[in-house]
């Protein structure tokens, strides 16, 4: 096993392993219960960490990572004239999708 990450929360910590395992790569989040424990401790001690599980597919852990990390932030005119901003797929107006790029 190999520490890939360290993430701000348990949250995050999360929806990153689920991007990893949708990618075929086997990670576990490690630390997830010392949240109990903050203040007692110092505070990166206690932030859930992202562990995976097969050394060599660190490399492609990491590529996965970034990309779950930095995922394009999107702005397009819906049909309906409302102007939609950052990751919605989904226009908050009249409720139609995103247009295919």
């Amino acid at each position: 096993m190999r520490r890939l990450a360290q993430a701000p929360n348990l949250a995050i910590a999360v929806l990153w392993v689920h991007a990893l395992r949708e990618e075929g790569v086997e990670a576990t989040v490690q630390r997830e219960y010392l949240g109990a424990v903050m203040g007692q401790l110092p505070p990166d001690q206690c932030l859930p960490e992202i562990w995976i599980d097969d050394e060599t597919q660190f490399e492609r852990a990491q590529q996965v990572l970034h990309a779950a990390q930095h995922r394009p932030q999107r702005n397009w005119q819906c049909a309906c004239g409302e102007r939609i901003e950052g990751g919605f797929e989904q226009c908050w107006h009249c409720g139609a999708m995103m247009p295919v790029a």
